[in-house]
C-alpha cells in the first residue's frame, strides 16, 4: 500500500546527479606580454642560470642560439644576492617585423645592459636573431 504525505507537507527533492556549474562572470582578457618583454624575461632566465639554454632552441634563429650558449656558459648574470630583474626595456623598429631591443638588468645595486634583435616570421612568431650583453664581443672566426 502506498504512503501519502500528510496534508501541507511537500516531498523533499533529491539532488540531481548533474554537476552544478556556478554562474560565470565576465572576465577581463589576460594581458599578453609584448614580445620585447617576453624575450627579455626568457633571455634573462638563461643568462642567470634559471633556465637551460636549450629552452631557447625554438625561440632563436641563425647565430643567436650559439651566441646565447656562449654567453650563458660564462654565467654573466648569475648572482649570489638579489636575483637579476628586467628594470627597463626600450626598442627601435627598423622595419615592420623587426625589433632591436635593449634592456637594463638590475641585480642589487648593479646594472647591466642587454641587447637583442627580434624578427617576426611568416608564421607570425617572434624569434631572437641576435643577443649581446654589455662587454666585449666574442671574436668571430671564418667558420662562424
Amino acid at each position: 500500500m502506498g504512503r501519502t504525505a500528510p496534508e501541507g507537507h511537500r516531498p523533499v527533492a533529491r539532488p540531481s546527479t548533474a554537476p552544478v556549474v556556478p554562474a560565470q562572470t565576465p572576465r577581463r582578457p589576460i594581458p599578453q606580454l609584448r614580445p620585447t618583454d617576453h624575450f627579455a624575461e626568457l633571455l634573462l632566465g638563461v643568462l642567470s642560470g634559471r633556465r637551460p639554454v636549450h629552452s631557447m632552441l625554438r625561440h632563436t634563429l641563425g647565430r643567436a642560439y650559439d651566441d646565447l650558449a656562449d654567453l650563458a656558459e660564462r654565467g654573466p648574470l648569475r648572482t649570489r644576492g638579489a636575483a637579476p630583474v628586467v628594470r627597463d626595456i626600450g626598442y627601435f623598429e627598423p622595419r615592420p617585423g623587426a625589433l632591436e631591443v635593449f634592456a637594463r638588468i638590475g641585480a642589487g645595486d648593479r646594472l647591466r645592459a642587454m641587447a637583442f634583435r627580434l624578427e617576426q616570421g611568416r608564421d607570425l612568431r617572434w624569434r631572437c636573431t641576435a643577443v649581446e650583453l654589455g662587454g666585449p664581443r666574442r671574436p668571430r672566426t671564418d667558420d662562424d
